[in-house]
C-alpha cells in the first residue's frame, strides 16, 4: 500500500517542483516588465502636465538620437527660442515671454521625450538579452516584439502629432492627441497583461459562470480605454475649462440636441464641439460607472468571497474614486495637480481592469 501511494505521490510532487521552478526563471521577466509598465505609466503621466502647461510645442524639430541631449550654451538656447518663437503658438499665447520662462517649458516636454527614448531602450536592451539566453518562452516572443513595435509606433505618432501644431493653430489637433494617449494606455494595458500572466497565482477560488464573468471584465476594459479616449479630446480641445458645473452642463443633464449638433457634418461634433465632447465624456463615464457596479454584483452573486469578486469590488471603488476626481477637476477648472491626478488615477483603473480580466482568462485556460 506504501507503494502504490508513493507512485501516485511522486509526480504529483515533481510536477509542483517544475512549476516553481519555472515560475521562479520567469520572475526576472515578469519584473521587467512591471518596470516598463510603471515607466508608460510615468510617461502617461509627464504627457498630461506636458499638456496642461502648453509644453508640447517648445521643441519644433524631432531629433530622435542627438535631441536627448538638452541645449547646453547661452546660444544653443537663444536657437531654440528662435525656433519657437516662429510658430504661432508664440506669438498668439506667450508673446511676452523670456528666455526663463521658455526654458520652463522646454524641460517638461525635453522630459516627455527622454522618457520616450528611456523606455525604448529598456525595452529593446533587455529584450535581447533574456532572448539571447533564452530565457523566454516561445510564446511570449513575438508579444514582446509587438510591444517594442507599438513603442516605435507611438514615437512617430508624438511627432505627427507635434507637427499638427506647428503651423495653422496654437495648439495640437486633439484627435491626434487622443490617438498618442490611447497608443500610450494600449502599451501599459498590454505590458500589464503579459506581466501578469507570468504570475503563479495559488489559492484561487473556482468561478462558476466564469465565461459571463470574463466578458464584464474585457467591456470593463474596452470601456475605460474609450473614456481615456475621449478624456484626450477634452484635453485637446481644452473642453474641461468651459461648462464647469456638475451634475448639469450648460443648464441641463441633457443638452438639447441643437446645441449638440451644432457644427457640420454631424461627425465634426465628436471631435471639434467643445460641449459634446464634454458630454460624451461625462456619459461614457457614467456608463463605466454603471457597468463597474454591475460586475461587482455579478461577483457577489456567483463567486462570493473569491479574489475574483474582490478584484471586482476594487475596480467599481476605483473607478467611483475617479468619477469624483472628475468632478473635482472639472469644477475647479482644471488645475494642474488636479488634472494631473485624475490622468494617473485614469491609468491605475485601467491596470486593475487589465489585470482582473488576465486573471479571469487564466483561470478559464486553467479550467480547461
Amino acid at each position: 500500500m506504501q507503494t502504490g501511494r508513493r507512485a501516485i505521490f511522486l509526480p504529483q510532487k515533481q510536477a509542483g517542483s517544475k512549476l516553481i521552478a519555472a515560475n521562479t526563471s520567469l520572475r526576472p521577466i515578469a519584473l521587467w516588465l512591471w518596470t516598463l509598465a510603471a515607466l508608460v505609466f510615468l510617461m502617461v503621466t509627464v504627457g498630461g502636465a506636458t499638456r496642461l502647461t502648453e509644453s508640447g510645442l517648445s521643441i519644433t524639430e524631432w531629433k530622435p538620437l542627438t535631441g536627448v541631449i538638452p541645449p547646453l550654451s547661452e546660444a544653443q538656447w537663444l536657437a531654440e527660442f528662435e525656433s519657437y518663437k516662429k510658430i504661432p503658438q508664440y506669438a498668439e499665447l506667450f508673446p511676452g515671454m523670456d528666455l526663463n520662462g521658455f526654458k520652463f517649458i522646454f524641460y517638461f516636454e525635453w522630459a516627455h521625450r527622454f522618457l520616450g527614448r528611456l523606455i525604448g531602450a529598456a525595452t529593446a536592451l533587455p529584450l535581447i538579452y533574456f532572448w539571447a539566453k533564452g530565457g523566454l518562452p516561445q510564446g511570449l516572443k513575438p508579444k514582446l516584439l509587438g510591444i517594442l513595435l507599438l513603442g516605435g509606433l507611438q514615437g512617430f505618432v508624438g511627432w505627427w502629432m507635434v507637427k499638427s501644431g506647428l503651423a495653422g493653430r496654437v495648439e495640437v489637433a486633439q484627435e491626434r492627441l487622443a490617438i498618442h494617449l490611447l497608443l500610450a494606455s494600449l502599451t501599459f494595458a498590454a505590458l500589464v497583461w503579459l506581466a501578469s500572466s507570468l504570475r503563479q497565482r495559488t489559492g484561487e477560488t473556482p468561478v462558476a459562470k466564469i465565461g459571463g464573468f470574463k466578458w464584464f471584465a474585457a467591456a470593463t476594459v474596452l470601456l475605460v480605454l474609450l473614456q481615456i479616449g475621449l478624456g484626450g479630446l477634452v484635453a485637446g480641445l481644452r473642453a474641461g475649462r468651459a461648462f464647469n458645473t456638475w451634475p448639469l452642463i450648460d443648464g441641463s443633464f441633457w443638452p438639447p440636441l441643437g446645441t449638440l449638433a451644432l457644427l457640420a457634418p454631424v461627425w465634426r461634433n465628436f471631435l471639434d464641439n467643445i460641449l459634446a465632447v464634454q458630454f460624451q465624456h461625462r456619459m461614457a463615464a457614467y456608463a463605466l460607472l454603471a457597468l463597474t457596479f454591475a460586475q461587482a454584483l455579478y461577483a457577489w452573486r456567483i463567486a462570493p468571497g473569491s479574489r475574483a469578486q474582490r478584484r471586482a469590488v476594487a475596480i467599481a471603488g476605483l473607478a467611483g474614486v475617479q468619477a469624483a476626481i472628475g468632478i473635482l477637476t472639472l469644477i475647479l477648472v482644471v488645475p494642474l495637480w488636479a488634472g494631473l491626478l485624475h490622468q494617473a488615477f485614469a491609468m491605475v483603473v485601467l491596470g486593475m481592469a487589465v489585470a482582473h480580466s488576465q486573471a479571469l482568462s487564466q483561470a478559464q485556460a486553467a479550467r480547461r
